[in-house]
C-alpha cells in the first residue's frame, strides 16, 4: 500500500477535497441533486454550501449561457478552489442563516449538497433556503444516512473511537427523512418528497479516502485538537493503517468499493 501523505501536505485541505473526494464521493451524489431539482436550460440556481462548486459546475451543463448559477459557501479557502475552476460562475462567501442575497434576486431552484447538516440553526437555513426562491421555485437537499447504514464509514469510526475517545461528527448526523421533511414544512415549503437512496461508490486509491477521513476525525476530536502537529502526523498514520485493515471487506488490492446512503429531499414553494 502506498502512503502519500507528503504530497497530500503540498496541497490545502479543499485542494484536497477537490481531487481527491469530489469525483468518486460527491459528484454522483450531486448529479442525483441536478436530476431531482429538474433543472432546465436558462434556469436560475442557488447552490448552497457549495464547498469546491461541484453542483454548480454539472448544473452550468444544463443551464448553459442563459442561465444563472449562484455558489454560497462560508468556507474562503473551498471558495478559492471553486473560483480556480469555474471563474464563470458567481461565488460568494456567505452563512446559510443570513444568505447574502442581491436586492431582489431570486432562483428558480435550490440545491444544497450535504450541507444541511452542518447548518448551526437548521430551521432559519431553511428559512432562507425559501426567500431565495422565486414563486413555484423548488429546493433539492441531499444528507447523508446514520453511519450505522453507511458501513465502511462506520468501520473507520471505531477504529477512530479506541483512539480519541468521543468524536463530534456532524455529517451523518442529520439524515431521518420525518425530522427533514418537518423542517421543510415549517420553512413554507409545500409536498416534500423523500427518498432514501444508496449508491455504489469507487475509489480507485482507497487509502487516499482512509487517510483523508482520518485526519477530518482528527479535528472533530477534541483529544485530537489537544495533540502537537508531530503527534497529530504521527496518529494520523496509525489511523490509517488500523483503518485499512478495517476496510478490508470492501478492498480489491489498493480500490475500495462500497455502498453509501443518502436521504435526498425535493419540495416545492
Amino acid at each position: 500500500m502506498t502512503l502519500p501523505g507528503s504530497d497530500m501536505l503540498r496541497h490545502s485541505f479543499p485542494e484536497q477535497y477537490e481531487r481527491c473526494l469530489v469525483g468518486p464521493l460527491f459528484r454522483p451524489w450531486a448529479e442525483v441533486l441536478v436530476e431531482r431539482a429538474r433543472l432546465t436550460a436558462g434556469a436560475r440556481l442557488l447552490d448552497l454550501a457549495c464547498g469546491t462548486g461541484i453542483v454548480g459546475r454539472l448544473a452550468q451543463e444544463v443551464v448553459g449561457g442563459d442561465g444563472r448559477i449562484v455558489g454560497i459557501d462560508a468556507s474562503a479557502p473551498m471558495l478559492a478552489v471553486a473560483r480556480a475552476i469555474a471563474p464563470e460562475i458567481r461565488w460568494r462567501e456567505g452563512r446559510a442563516e443570513a444568505l447574502p442575497l442581491e436586492d431582489g434576486e431570486q432562483f428558480d431552484v435550490v440545491i444544497c449538497h450535504q450541507g444541511l447538516q452542518f447548518f448551526p440553526d437548521k430551521p432559519a437555513a431553511a428559512r432562507e433556503m425559501r426567500r431565495a426562491l422565486a414563486p413555484g421555485g423548488r429546493v433539492a437537499v441531499g444528507t447523508w444516512r446514520p453511519l450505522e447504514e453507511v458501513p465502511l464509514f462506520a468501520a473507520l469510526h471505531a477504529v477512530a473511537i479506541r483512539r480519541l475517545g468521543p468524536i463530534h461528527d456532524q455529517r451523518h448526523s442529520y439524515g431521518d427523512p420525518t425530522a427533514i421533511s418537518t423542517l421543510l414544512r415549517g420553512a413554507g415549503f409545500r409536498n416534500p418528497q423523500v427518498e432514501i437512496l444508496t449508491r455504489a461508490l469507487h475509489f480507485p486509491d482507497g487509502e487516499i479516502l482512509v487517510r483523508l477521513n482520518a485526519m477530518a476525525l482528527l479535528s472533530m476530536s477534541g483529544a485530537g485538537k489537544a495533540l502537537s502537529e508531530d503527534d497529530r502526523m504521527e496518529l494520523v498514520g496509525t489511523l490509517v493503517r488500523e483503518g485499512w485493515e478495517a476496510v478490508a471487506p470492501f478492498r480489491d488490492g489498493v480500490a475500495l468499493t462500497f455502498d453509501i446512503a443518502s436521504t435526498v429531499a425535493v419540495a416545492t414553494c
